[in-house]
């Protein structure tokens, strides 16, 4: 059943003097307790962003394509919500507080991350706001105002999380539990300053969980049967247990369950010129087998 054109919604957060026409984020209200989101697949760059980097370097750390690998779920009653700013200008899977204070001309305002295990990742350039790119190329050539990123909080953080709030606890209201599934995509190979682990090659997917506390490990291991049923290469937890989106949403002792899941790019796509490949008709039809597992699945049952 296809949804009705009003059901689609952009929330229009942004000033559109400073970033452009494009709203923020898009959402597709659904009927099922399944809700998918997509933080990092945006490419609308925002005027405001100033970035002083070759583009192209850029744009290797957007999750290109994913919004197409899942743009069937929607037409399956699938609640979807969808980032259109440019992951590099904010994350949307990091906390407020993950905050590189060496961005900033003048002092933070706002509380700052003191866990050593999440500042890992702001030392490496990609907090909230990111300094480098995977391959460690400075971003900017410049100081950023402090109201500057509190702007970004405002415009793209908070309508987003707000978003998906919404998206879940519509799910959860009306059928007692609710599935979340934060997607993704991953370079084949982990570029040197992305992740703990530089040059690792990755698996097909990688199923997070933040080691069994944001869903059931019921639901973690059927999705993961699933994908490997289907002959695909499958890792847990490693190198990608899940960040921000899946840990505050998730609360599976009361049902609310929350997963990412991260594709293999290599899979779908070119990885230096950003296009699609012959691999992603038949990966599209995996995912489809996919959300039609997950859309007959209760995990109260598991």
């Amino acid at each position: 059943m296809t949804l009705p054109q009003s059901h689609i919604r952009h929330l229009e957060a942004f000033d559109a003097a400073a970033t452009g026409d494009s709203a923020p984020i898009r959402t597709v209200t659904g009927s099922s307790a399944l809700v998918l989101d997509s933080p990092h697949s945006g490419t609308s760059y925002p005027a405001d962003f100033r970035f002083a980097c070759d583009l192209a370097e850029l744009r290797t750390a957007e999750d290109t394509h994913v919004e197409k690998l899942y743009d069937f779920a929607p037409q399956r009653g699938v609640h979807w919500v969808e980032a259109n700013f440019p992951r590099s200008y904010l994350d949307a899977n990091r906390n407020t507080t993950e905050i590189d204070l060496t961005l900033f001309e003048a002092p933070w305002k706002g509380p700052v991350e003191t866990d050593p295990a999440i500042l890992s990742k702001v030392r490496l350039g990609k907090g909230l706001i990111w300094r480098t790119t995977d391959d460690g190329l400075p971003i900017y050539k410049r100081k950023l105002a402090v109201d500057e990123a509190q702007a970004r909080i405002d415009n793209c953080w908070k309508p987003y999380h707000a978003a998906v709030a919404q998206a879940i606890d519509e799910a959860y209201r009306q059928h007692g539990y609710s599935i979340h599934i934060n997607c993704h995509s991953m370079p084949a190979v982990a570029s040197r300053s992305a992740t703990e682990y530089p040059g690792e090659k990755h698996a097909d997917f990688v199923v997070g969980d933040r080691s069994g506390t944001t869903a059931s490990r019921g639901l973690s291991q059927l999705i993961c049967q699933q994908l490997s049923s289907l002959g695909y290469n499958v890792a847990y937890n490693h190198p990608y247990k899940g960040v921000e989106l899946v840990r505050r949403y998730s609360d599976p002792g009361r049902h609310r369950h929350s997963i990412q899941l991260e594709i293999n790019r290599g899979l779908y796509m070119n990885e230096r010129t950003l296009e699609l490949t012959e691999g992603y008709a038949p990966l599209k039809a995996s995912l489809q087998q996919l959300v039609d597992k997950l859309l007959q699945t209760d995990p109260r049952s598991l």
